[in-house]
């Protein structure tokens, strides 16, 4: 699995990738934090693909195999779960591999969510500068240049 292409990361993430927000308590406040995440959640025994992917974007996040039952008590599987939150991945990695690169629901769902990193009063302050950068066409311009985007093109 070496020989992962971005175009195929791009594929997976347009069927089973989210742009969401994680929520964790602020110690020392009542107010919750809300981070900007990307999650990739794939069936447990896809563990290794996710593995590749992980090793191919150069992260060092862990992947998580969590198994949930549901309320109903369903026969459910294990899933596994990439979930990338810190906020140079965010900006050097995770923004530039899809920035105007994804089609339909999920680019919707991207566009949403970058818009909502500004509006979203729960946000943490260091977090809003991803949406500064959009919003001031950071990434539209490294893209044209093929800046932080080179790598991501191939």
């Amino acid at each position: 699995m070496t020989n992962i292409s971005y175009d195929y990361i791009r594929g997976l993430v347009q069927g089973t990738g989210t742009f969401t927000f994680t929520t964790s308590s602020n110690l020392g406040s009542l107010k919750p934090r809300r981070i900007p995440s990307f999650q990739l959640r794939m069936p447990a025994e896809d563990e290794e693909l996710l593995k590749a992917i992980r090793n191919k974007l150069k992260l060092k996040n862990k992947i998580y195999i969590y198994h949930y039952p549901g309320k109903d008590k369903a026969k459910r599987r294990p899933v596994a779960i990439l979930i990338i939150r810190e906020l140079g991945s965010l900006k050097n990695i995770i923004i530039p591999l899809f920035y105007d690169r994804l089609i339909g629901a999920r680019a919707e769902q991207f566009s949403e969510w970058l818009e909502r990193i500004e509006t979203d009063p729960f946000v943490p302050e260091s977090y809003k500068l991803l949406y500064r950068l959009h919003k001031s066409g950071y990434f539209r311009k490294e893209l044209c240049r093929g800046g932080l985007f080179k790598k991501f093109i191939v």
